[in-house]
């Protein structure tokens, strides 16, 4: 049950954009910066581009737009930015979709949870632990040890059920 002090997720909702990529950005930074890694330009336009809407793209669709900005058009350049954006927490990639999307809650450790409108395409990330706890569990209980899990959830968003989305 959501109380007032918990936020709406901001795919769904109006919220400041610009702002909310702007600080996932930051947070990338220093957390790559923090890992001894670099963000590199291809890395960093590649994660800037996964910011721009709150909705997956495909490896291809975001190899188009590296291009655009003059960052070669052959496909390991999207897969080998895509792949490290993964490994470092900065983006998740959908399977249902087979495609990729920036994570609000860089650095933190958690089990991404994706809303997948089926209607408009869009997605949002939702935090909680509660799903893979019950993964964990019953992995344990067959002898098996979890070490990444992505839960995806396929329905309507709020605009789609009301007719709102445009």
């Amino acid at each position: 049950m959501k109380t007032d002090r918990t936020p709406p997720e901001p795919a769904f909702h109006a919220h400041d954009h610009a702002g909310c990529a702007a600080e996932t950005l930051a947070q990338a930074e220093v957390i790559v910066a923090g890992r001894g890694a670099r963000l590199t330009p291809v890395r960093r336009r590649a994660l800037e581009i996964l910011l721009e809407d709150h909705r997956a793209l495909g490896a291809y669709e975001v190899l188009d737009r590296l291009a655009a900005d003059g960052f070669g058009r052959q496909p390991p350049v999207a897969y080998r930015a895509l792949d490290f954006l993964v490994d470092q927490g900065l983006a998740h990639r959908i399977a249902r979709l087979n495609a990729f999307m920036a994570c609000p809650h860089p650095g933190s450790d958690h089990t991404p949870t994706v809303l997948i409108c089926r209607a408009c395409g869009s997605v949002a990330e939702i935090a909680g632990e509660g799903a893979r706890a019950g993964v964990d569990q019953a992995a344990a209980r067959a002898g098996f040890k979890v070490e990444r899990t992505t839960i995806e959830a396929l329905g309507l968003c709020p605009a789609c059920q009301t007719g709102d989305a445009a």
